[in-house]
């Protein structure tokens, strides 16, 4: 059976939420494989609405098999909150419906003191993080200090891994002005939270390899977008794990062998949320007509998103970094009552026309859009469920994005609703 990797191709917000639950009532299993609870996204079923940050979009499906893989930074806090207000919905959750990665490394409450330290330091330049935790726990990961899920189980390995982490953050919070830990409370909040967390843990790369030679379908779940990916987004205005479709094999310990099919969301417009370069931004009552009509409000942190004009130059990019073999679209419908569209094709920089998103942090933040435009129609394209149901402007705008993007339209959602959607290419099919 086919397996899909979902990954956002902008800078996230692009709609995941919706798409990967319409995909997930198809899959048997349903798998984060990077991130933490940093990204959020709405799902919207039968007039429910579900808000999550952490926990997969499965999760609200009976009979599927939410997995959190190796990739992801754990806040085991967060993760006994967000599963205890979905209770609170009527959604059950077992170690039969939820599994862990016993591997995966666990953002501790001193990761956030130091995100939120780190970013409000007058002498440091502002990322824009959601002082969460996340970049410290992945800095912790690599730097061979985090406390990992299966350490929760044996004590003395816990406090030889909590020793080995305030010998590093200690040093980090004399410079910051921070006490010392309070090694003894630590622990007492590791061990009051772990039985909460192991009940979970499993060996997840086994449980998926498993799965795949059952003939289950299984579906990667990206946060973020592409274009926030450590290596290949606008450094330094990104987040501190690989976005991008490859991460779904090391993130969950599968091969790459085994994704069939990669969908990449692309809202039918560009967002940006907090810092960094973002050439097709629109800071006039354009701009925030897209913010308006779209809700553009994060659903994590409640921040405005910044907004412009699709830009085709980024998201070829990211279909080509993710191998992406066809896309979804998203809020076709905020688009509606514009007389005219641009999209961006190119940019230009000291002169010269470029096709892609430089690496230079000087350059990015100096690229200045080439536009083409485009008509745009005044018919109503909310909760379409076929072509015959586009203005005919409408359908011009999607086949030309296709043409620039260099990437056909699997998908096209015309409005939060999951069944407002067109199916064009089934990622799922063998």
């Amino acid at each position: 059976m086919a397996n899909v990797v979902v990954v956002g191709a902008q800078w996230g917000d692009e709609g995941k939420g919706k798409i990967v639950d319409w995909l997930s009532e198809r899959a048997d299993v349903i798998a984060r494989f990077q991130g933490g609870h940093n990204a959020g996204h709405t799902l919207v079923i039968d007039g429910v609405v579900y808000k999550l940050s952490l926990l997969p979009s499965g999760i609200v499906r009976q009979g599927k098999l939410s997995v959190i893989g190796n990739g992801v930074v754990l806040d085991p806090w967060h993760l006994v909150g967000e599963i205890d207000k979905l209770r609170d919905q009527g959604v059950t959750i077992t170690p039969e419906t939820l599994m862990i990665a016993e591997n995966a490394a666990l953002i501790l409450p001193i990761h956030g003191e130091l995100d939120r330290a780190r970013e409000s330091a007058a002498s440091m330049a502002k990322i824009g993080t959601t002082g969460r935790g996340i970049g410290p726990a992945y800095e912790d990961k690599v730097g061979r200090r985090s406390v990992r899920v299966a350490d929760l189980a044996d004590d003395a390995t816990l406090e030889l891994r909590v020793d080995r982490a305030l010998v590093h953050h200690d040093a980090l919070r004399r410079g910051l002005g921070l006490e010392p830990i309070d090694r003894d409370a630590l622990l007492a909040q590791l061990r009051e939270i772990a039985p909460k967390v192991l009940e979970y843990a499993a060996p997840v790369w086994k449980v998926l390899n498993d799965q795949r030679r059952a003939g289950k379908r299984i579906l990667f779940e990206g946060a973020q977008g592409a274009l926030l990916d450590i290596d290949f987004g606008t450094y330094p205005y990104v987040t501190s794990s690989n976005v991008i479709a490859g991460q779904a094999a090391t993130g969950t310990g599968i091969g790459p062998g085994a994704i069939d099919f990669v969908l990449g969301i692309v809202k039918a417009y560009t967002t940006r949320v907090g810092e960094g370069p973002f050439p097709a931004e629109l800071t006039d009552d354009v701009g925030q007509r897209l913010g308006e009509r779209g809700h553009e409000f994060g659903t994590v942190t409640g921040r405005k998103r910044r907004c412009g004009w699709f830009d085709a130059v980024l998201v070829r990019q990211t279909c080509a970094t993710s191998g992406v073999n066809g896309i979804a679209l998203t809020k076709l419908d905020v688009l509606d009552g514009f007389e005219t569209l641009k999209i961006c094709t190119g940019y230009e920089l000291d002169g010269e026309t470029l096709d892609y998103l430089p690496t230079a942090a000087d350059h990015q933040a100096r690229c200045t859009p080439i536009y083409e435009e485009l008509p745009g129609w005044s018919e109503s394209t909310e909760g379409a469920r076929t072509w015959a149901d586009l203005p005919a402007n409408a359908i011009k705008y999607v086949r030309r994005v296709e043409e620039l993007i260099g990437c056909s339209v699997a998908l096209l959602s015309t409005s939060p609703e999951r069944d407002d959607t067109i199916l064009v290419t089934d990622p799922f099919a063998d």
